[in-house]
């Protein structure tokens, strides 16, 4: 995983930021979805994927995200359209603490596949060989 700063410029006419396939993301992009609307105690994602890439931006609002890749686990408060939060296959993510007016943009490797997801943080830890550590609070 790995936070980028996205390009900003700005100009009388308004602010532009860019994100370049192989320049700040480092896949392909075959499906993007939006997440807004959720209520601040809920919680998003809690899961990992087997072989898809994402690329998280909260576009509006704030939310903090945070991922662990079975050794490590470090959180990120995504609050400006400037940063981009990479997260590689493997990589278990929960989005939480969502802002009234989050609006999380995601960019993805692949299109949907249920069967990509690791739902379950034991199986999670089994397949990264991960130390133990509890996701559920």
């Amino acid at each position: 995983m790995a936070l980028y700063s996205l390009p900003r410029f700005a100009d009388a006419r308004g602010v532009l930021t860019v994100a370049d396939v192989g320049a700040q993301i480092p896949f392909a992009i075959e499906r993007t979805f939006l997440v807004y609307d959720v209520p601040s105690p809920e919680v998003r994602g809690e899961h990992a994927h087997r072989t898809l890439h994402q690329f998280l931006v909260c576009v509006h609002g704030s939310c903090l995200v945070l991922v662990d890749d079975g050794n490590e686990r470090q959180e990120f408060r995504l609050d400006v359209p400037t940063l981009g939060l990479y997260i590689p296959p493997m990589v278990w993510s929960i989005q939480y603490r969502h802002s009234r007016d989050a609006m999380m943009l995601v960019l993805a490797s692949a299109p949907y596949d249920p069967a990509d997801y690791i739902r379950d943080y034991e199986t999670f830890q089994e397949l990264t060989s991960g130390n133990g550590r509890d996701m559920s609070g």
